[in-house]
Formats: C-alpha cells, sequence, structure tokens
C-alpha cells in the first residue's frame, strides 16, 4: 500500500482507540491489575509450596523404595514356599487316606477347596 492509502486507516485506528479509551475507567484498570497481580503473587506462592512438597515427596520414596521391594521380593518368595507346603499337606493328606481310609473319620476327607485369597489378583 502507498503512503496516502495508510494514513486514513491509521487515523480511523487512532480514532477508535480513543473512543475504546474513553469506555474504559482508569481506576477500574488500575483496581484490575493489582487483582492480577495479587493472584500472581499467590499463585507462584502454591507453586513453590507444591514443589517443595514434590522434593519432599521424591526424597521420602527414594529413602523407602528399596525397603518396598525388598519387602516385596520377600513376600512373593514366602508365598511361593507356602504355595508349596500346602501343595505337599494336600498330597500327603490324599496318601494318608488312600493308605488309611478311616485316618479322618471327621468328614474331612471331602474336597477341601483353597479358601485363601490370591493376594496378586485385584479385588
Amino acid at each position: 500500500m502507498e503512503e496516502t492509502e495508510k494514513e486514513p486507516i491509521r487515523a480511523a485506528s487512532e480514532e477508535v482507540s480513543r473512543e475504546f479509551k474513553t469506555l474504559i475507567n482508569a481506576e477500574d484498570l488500575d483496581s484490575l491489575k493489582q487483582s492480577q497481580n495479587l493472584i500472581l503473587g499467590r499463585l507462584q506462592d502454591s507453586n513453590a509450596v507444591l514443589s517443595h512438597f514434590n522434593d519432599y515427596s521424591e526424597h521420602c520414596f527414594a529413602e523407602v523404595s528399596g525397603d518396598f521391594s525388598r519387602n516385596t521380593r520377600l513376600l512373593r518368595s514366602m508365598k511361593s514356599d507356602l504355595d508349596y507346603i500346602f501343595q505337599k499337606l494336600r498330597s500327603m493328606k490324599s496318601r494318608i487316606i488312600a493308605t488309611y481310609p478311616d485316618a479322618f473319620p471327621d468328614g474331612s476327607t471331602g474336597e477341601v477347596l483353597d479358601r485363601r485369597p490370591d493376594l496378586e489378583m485385584p479385588q
């Protein structure tokens, strides 16, 4: 565009901006800026507190994660040991019943279901 065409556009935009300035109260604008600065300060404070909490949580997790993994391995080992023991007990009981049918006279010779909860399955 040529300079002669830009001049009326510039004059019109200046007139529109002057009209907008008359629509807005300067005190309201200052109050709005002050509220925004107050909110910004509060958000920055909250962000700092959350960052500190995240750092603290990360530190605590680093301290206990080794214990968690070690205890998890121990519990899984204990579970496999107990499963093996119960399997052996069931086979011993079935051999005793086969050899001595009257060894368990109270009717406990029926199929006994394993009533232990499966801790690896979500409930």
